[in-house]
């Protein structure tokens, strides 16, 4: 397998991609979609929701911890999670001036 090419690309490119990827399984626009619903929640009510194991939800808040989407705070021995919605804004942002570019042009 080659060596990653990311370094030749800019921090938003970077930055969009990452979350691109990350919203690329269903399971996390699910959590997502649970969040906003929520205004937060710790892990067990995922678990609860969703048709997954608690592991695997933990994975899926780690991508999308990783990426920024969501943040978590501790609370007691649990950590509650909800959608971070400054990088929310940048993601969709970022999609709308690129359809606004794109729609202001002729192409093929």
């Amino acid at each position: 397998m080659g060596a990653s090419k990311s370094d030749a690309f800019s921090d938003e490119q970077n930055k969009m991609a990452a979350i691109a990827k990350a919203m690329g399984h269903p399971a996390r626009i699910a959590i997502l979609q649970y969040l906003q619903q929520v205004k937060g929640c710790i892990c067990g009510d995922i678990v609860n929701e969703l048709p997954l194991s608690q592991p695997t939800v933990s994975q899926h808040l780690k991508e999308l911890k990783n990426c920024g989407l969501i943040k978590g705070n501790i609370e007691g021995t649990a950590i509650c999670y909800c959608i971070d919605q400054t990088v929310l804004q940048q993601f969709l942002s970022f999609f709308k001036q690129l359809n606004s570019r794109s729609t202001a042009k002729k192409c093929c």
